[in-house]
């Protein structure tokens, strides 16, 4: 298996941890700096971990049609379209969008350190 492989393969475990809305093994996939960027601006990991421990956020679906991946040493960068579905704030949501995520390679392992979200068209 090829690094890319690794990455791509790590982007998708990290996306069925999201469906499980576990913190702390959503966490495990996550640098301690790792930020999110949307429409709605950058929310960091500690506030986007407390969304889910508090149920404020939950997710029921994440996958992903199309996955590309680039490594450079230490660094790589997953872009991935697809789906989100889940709840927030009580409210249901779907939303198909490209997401963008940089990962840096520590210890052997990969983590997140950014992931920037856009809305796709079908």
């Amino acid at each position: 298996m090829t690094e890319k492989d690794t990455l791509i393969q790590f982007a998708i475990l990290w996306d069925a941890a999201i469906v499980g809305n576990n913190s702390k093994e959503i966490a495990s996939f996550m640098s301690e700096d790792w930020k999110i960027i949307g429409s709605e601006g950058i929310t960091t990991r500690d506030r986007f971990l407390q969304l889910i421990e508090d149920g404020i956020l939950t997710h029921s679906k994440m996958d992903s049609e199309y996955i590309t991946a680039e490594v450079y040493d230490n660094t790589g960068i997953v872009i991935a379209r697809g789906t989100s579905e889940g709840t927030y704030m009580g409210n249901k949501f779907s939303v198909y969008e490209w997401s963008t995520s940089v990962f840096i390679k520590r210890k052997g392992k990969w983590l997140c350190v950014s992931t920037m979200l856009a809305h796709a068209k079908k």
